[in-house]
């Protein structure tokens, strides 16, 4: 059996081999790697850190149950974040969307909660008067952000907060890769028209 730190070397699929083959060092490696992740990217979309833990708890728990259905051609990662965000957009399907903040969700309790909710609008160059007026702005943007609907909000989340392209969306969202070109189009319409008294 591989030590903890031989799994480290080896790639997704490689561990969820030896995990498919029952050996526990190689789910608690695949917790390792994407407990983070995952809470960050659920965090982001519920923005309440106890349901946001439940609803990671429960994600990695389907995640394991469901390693068989993998297939090892498609990136691991965005299989994981497939089940996550379905998750967060079933929790936020039933409930009132809240708003995302440029300082992190109001409970977060530690620098890593705060760093894992806040979106990164800042730069660091800037005079304070700059400061604040992009946090101003920070602000209507993520108010309009929270009026999206969830699949929109989902995409936009995904492209422009975790970097991701839109293949990996696609991917990640189980949707053709003409509807997460619409939807993030649509968004960004939306967006622009919320935010039009803004612009300039």
């Amino acid at each position: 059996m591989p030590t903890a730190k031989d799994l480290q070397s080896l790639t997704d699929q490689e561990v969820v081999g030896l995990a498919r083959a029952g050996k526990e060092a190689a789910y608690r490696e695949l917790l390792r790697r994407y407990e983070r992740p995952v809470f960050s990217l659920i965090y982001r979309m519920v923005r309440d850190r106890e349901l946001a833990e439940d609803l990671a708890q429960e994600s990695f728990v389907k995640v394991l149950n469901a390693l068989d259905s993998y297939r090892p051609e498609y990136k691991f990662s965005s299989w994981i974040f497939k089940i996550a965000n379905n998750a967060a957009i079933d929790q936020l399907r039933r409930r009132e969307l809240v708003t995302l903040s440029l300082d992190g969700a109001p409970d977060a309790r530690t620098a890593d909660e705060v760093e894992a909710t806040a979106l990164q609008a800042v730069d660091q160059t800037e005079s304070p008067l700059e400061e604040l007026e992009s946090r101003e702005l920070g602000k209507s943007i993520e108010q309009a952000i929270a009026r999206l609907r969830p699949e929109y909000r989902a995409c936009i989340l995904l492209r422009h907060v975790e970097g991701r392209s839109y293949e990996e969306i696609a991917e990640a969202l189980d949707l053709p890769l003409g509807t997460v070109k619409t939807y993030i189009h649509r968004a960004r319409h939306e967006l622009r028209e919320s935010l039009g008294p803004l612009r300039g």
